[in-house]
């Protein structure tokens, strides 16, 4: 059934409303609409989905109700970075263990071959890294480890 002009401009609306209760941390808004059906891997015009905003903002009931609701936890946003990256970035270690809980690949490259957890490495995420380094199949080779020792 296609959508009047109003409607549209309505829905447009509403999903731009899912985004920001993502990053604010606004669970108890984002539970309504993922209960009337809103598609936990909406993404916006970046391509950034739910979980990442709510990863990337460190709003960890958004993340914790997203993942209940089966959001792709390694969903790439239109740079390639995914969730796990993002939060890597950031240092944010309680929704780093939520994503990895919940299967996020911290071994996941992006299109210049970049995992989360060079990430880690990169901004000196020492306790992140620790995580990470629990469910990645590959080891830090030399430098990065002389990277981290120095920073």
């Amino acid at each position: 059934m296609p959508l009047t002009p109003d409607e549209e401009q309505k829905l447009e609306e509403l999903c731009a409303m899912s985004f920001d209760f993502a990053r604010q941390n606004d669970a108890q808004s984002l539970a309504i609409l993922l209960q009337n059906g809103l598609n936990p891997n909406l993404s916006n015009h970046r391509g950034d989905s739910l979980i990442m905003l709510a990863s990337y903002h460190n709003s960890i009931d958004c993340v914790r109700l997203l993942l209940s609701h089966n959001a792709d936890v390694d969903k790439p946003n239109d740079k390639n970075l995914t969730p796990l990256a993002g939060v890597c970035f950031k240092g944010y270690i309680e929704v780093a263990k939520l994503l990895l809980q919940a299967g996020a690949n911290p071994d996941k490259p992006n299109a210049m071959g970049l995992t989360p957890v060079d990430f880690a490495v990169m901004f000196r995420r020492k306790e992140v890294l620790e995580l990470l380094q629990t469910t990645s199949q590959k080891k830090l080779g030399f430098f990065k480890k002389l990277w981290l020792r120095f920073c």
